[in-house]
């Protein structure tokens, strides 16, 4: 695990390296999430793969800036950079949710870094924010209004409304997903992506990502519905989709040794 400075900003990664023959995979966790969410996933992988996993900026240990733009081009810029400072020069992205999204900017953006990606239960087709939440985000404390709408979901629902399996959510997982809300500043970070973030890529920008691309789904995904990843099937035009019975949105933590399988099998 360790820190690096992108872009004005202190990015957290964890890197997980054995072997220069190995293929890379950068892992790019979910909305309120972090790299905690691949810890079932990682120790698989990495017998295989060389991994970089990264903290998203505002999530997870990275730092939660009041300054830096939350955007998902940005973001994804940032990322990009991260992996050139390790003088990577083709990479297997894998995006879970919001960061299947980051995948897909990072593939617009730098396509010439970029091998193949694997979306688990990538967001997709959001528009912006409606105008006047982003006005909101401009009032003074609006961060704490923010913050009491997540206290009052709490962690545990959100891990029951991700979580097809409820006997999978134990009290390490609970902790592990509390941790980075600790910190008041994210709530400062979420206001700043609520004016930034410019919503996902359209049908028309997708259809131009050439690239091959796995789409894995959990069948009981509440959060971005198995709909979406049918469209986003359709839309990337070298794509694969599969899907999991008896599984929601929480695919790395849920079912990791089959989706390890299928990453395998694709890469």
């Amino acid at each position: 695990m360790d820190t690096i400075q992108i872009k004005g900003i202190n990015l957290h990664y964890e890197f997980y390296h054995l072997d220069n023959e190995k293929p890379v995979l950068v892992l790019l966790h979910g909305f309120l999430s972090s790299s905690f969410s691949f810890r079932r996933l990682i120790p698989i992988l990495s017998k295989n793969y060389t991994i970089l996993s990264v903290d998203l900026p505002p999530f997870g240990k990275s730092e939660k800036s009041i300054r830096f733009t939350y955007s998902y081009s940005n973001i994804a810029s940032v990322v990009s950079e991260l992996i050139r400072s390790f003088h990577f020069t083709k990479i297997n992205l894998v995006g879970h949710s919001m960061g299947g999204q980051i995948c897909l900017y990072m593939a617009k953006q730098e396509p010439a870094l970029v091998d193949k990606l694997v979306l688990l239960c990538s967001s997709g087709y959001m528009k912006r924010m409606p105008k006047s939440l982003i006005y909101s985000s401009y009032l003074p404390y609006f961060h704490f209004i923010v913050k009491k709408k997540l206290a009052k979901q709490g962690v545990l629902h959100n891990l029951r409304n991700v979580v097809h399996n409820h006997e999978l959510i134990d009290q390490e997982m609970i902790d592990g997903y509390t941790e980075p809300f600790l910190d008041n500043r994210i709530f400062m970070g979420l206001t700043r992506m609520i004016r930034h973030r410019e919503g996902d890529l359209s049908s028309e920008e997708l259809k131009q990502i050439k690239h091959p691309v796995l789409l894995i789904w959990g069948e009981q995904d509440r959060v971005v519905p198995i709909s979406v990843g049918r469209r986003l099937h359709q839309d990337l035009p070298h794509s694969t989709f599969v899907s999991i019975k008896n599984t929601g949105h929480l695919v790395p933590e849920e079912c990791p040794e089959k989706v390890a399988t299928y990453i395998k099998n694709f890469i």
